[in-house]
């Protein structure tokens, strides 16, 4: 089996390399080796290595930054997914793509399926919706997972800031009426390549963690585990809740963004990862 894989510096694709099985061949790729919004880069690329499977896990995440950098956030988000779409579908490859939560505006109230409609409210999810949208038109059996609040050991997320300010500050206000489920990117890889080896039928499923909590219940876990660990935190630091709407930012964020996964369950039965066992190994763990 070859794999091809996109963004592999990012958490997800630091995980994958990790995950990713030693009698496969793995492709990694990151936006120096392979330009995926060049789209002829990307067919000669695929052409000159055909790979049984092309995983996207290249995005542009900063949600804040997308909404001044909306033309980058477009060309990474929505018109390098179609590049890949297209050519997996011309040289016969199997194509995985990640995306978000972010796709919708939030005011539901029961976790949303593949099903309702999306509706994003920043640029971020805007590029990120228009990216599945490209992918389906050209390529139907492409398969699409999305997922929320990610973290892991590498890169930039909410587990490594919370640790990170911690260690400089007495007391943080964290946004206590966003509502989500946090998905370790390992979980995700795994998640990858249970469906590589397996036969899913082409379309969007929804994986994320297996409970949801507010930022700041988030943050009081991820304290309370690095207390109980001894890792990094020196002092007891506290946590109050704030809400949204007085911690304002550039890109408006969904209040409520809960997965239902019933699909991929039913499908592939694959379970909603847990993301409390998965926050002790992360924090003990932090590259």
């Amino acid at each position: 089996m070859k794999v091809l894989l996109t963004g592999a510096n990012g958490q997800l694709g630091c995980c994958f390399i990790d995950k990713f099985p030693i009698d496969w061949i793995l492709l990694a790729t990151d936006s120096q080796q392979l330009d995926i919004t060049d789209n002829l880069a990307v067919n000669n690329f695929i052409n000159e290595n055909r790979p049984d499977v092309i995983v996207n896990a290249a995005a542009y995440t900063a949600v804040d930054m997308a909404e001044d950098e909306q033309d980058l956030a477009y060309q990474v988000n929505t018109i390098g997914p179609k590049n890949l779409a297209i050519a997996a579908q011309k040289y016969n490859a199997k194509f995985i793509h990640v995306s978000t939560d972010y796709v919708f505006d939030g005011s539901k109230n029961i976790p949303y399926t593949e099903e309702d409609t999306t509706n994003p409210i920043n640029i971020y999810g805007k590029t990120k919706r228009n990216g599945e949208v490209a992918i389906l038109n050209n390529n139907p059996s492409a398969i699409i997972i999305r997922t929320s609040w990610v973290f892991s050991e590498y890169g930039n997320n909410f587990v490594k800031t919370m640790l990170k300010l911690a260690s400089n500050k007495s007391e943080l206000s964290i946004i206590n009426d966003q509502l989500g489920c946090p998905t370790y990117a390992g979980d995700i890889a795994d998640t990858i390549l249970t469906i590589i080896m397996n036969e899913c039928d082409g379309g969007i499923y929804h994986y994320c963690g297996d409970k949801s909590v507010t930022w700041f219940k988030f943050a009081t876990k991820i304290f309370l585990i690095a207390d109980q660990l001894n890792a990094i935190i020196t002092k007891k630091i506290v946590v109050k809740p704030t809400l949204t709407s007085g911690y304002p930012t550039k890109a408006k964020r969904p209040l409520y963004s809960v997965l239902n996964m019933n699909k991929i369950e039913k499908i592939a039965g694959i379970k909603a990862s847990d993301w409390n066992n998965a926050l002790v190994h992360v924090i003990s763990h932090i590259k």
